[in-house]
C-alpha cells in the first residue's frame, strides 16, 4: 500500500465520492428514497393485488369461501316433485363420482350455471309446460 495512513491526516486530495454518506449527501440521497420508495410500495401493493387475484382465480369457490352462502345471493327456488326427485339421485351421483359430500347449494348453482348455458333445451322444457302456447 503505498499512499498517506488512514486517520485524521487522510488524503486531502482524495475522491469526495465515499461510501459513508455524510450528513449533506445523506440528506440528499434519503430525499429521492421516499419517492422511489413510494412507487416501489404503490408497485408491490398493485403487484400484491394482481397475484391475490390470480389465486383466487386459481383457488376454487369451495375453497376460498367461509361457507355455502359466501358470495351468494338468497333466492326461493320452489321444484315440482319430479324435479326434487332428480336433485336428489343427481346429488348422490355427485357424491360418488367425487367421493365427497356435494353441498345442495353448490349443486343448485351448478344445475342453475348449465341450464344457463343450454337456453335451447331450457326453452324446450318451458314449452313442455305451456309456455309459447296460443289459444287465437
Amino acid at each position: 500500500m503505498t499512499g498517506m495512513k488512514k486517520g485524521a491526516g487522510e488524503d486531502p486530495f482524495a475522491d469526495d465520492s465515499s461510501t459513508e454518506p455524510t450528513a449533506e449527501t445523506g440528506a440528499q440521497t434519503q430525499e429521492p428514497a421516499p419517492e422511489q420508495g413510494g412507487e416501489s410500495e404503490s408497485n408491490q401493493a398493485e403487484d400484491a393485488d394482481t397475484q391475490q387475484s390470480r389465486q383466487q382465480l386459481q383457488i376454487p369457490y369451495k375453497f376460498r369461501r367461509d361457507g355455502v352462502q359466501d358470495g351468494r345471493d338468497r333466492v326461493p327456488l320452489f321444484l315440482q316433485k319430479e324435479t326434487k326427485v332428480a336433485e336428489r339421485d343427481a346429488l348422490r351421483e355427485f357424491e360418488d363420482r367425487f367421493e365427497e359430500n356435494v353441498s345442495l347449494t353448490d349443486l343448485r348453482e351448478a344445475l342453475m350455471k348449465v341450464g344457463l348455458q343450454h337456453l335451447d333445451e331450457t326453452e324446450e322444457c318451458l314449452e313442455e309446460w305451456g309456455y309459447g302456447m296460443t289459444f287465437d
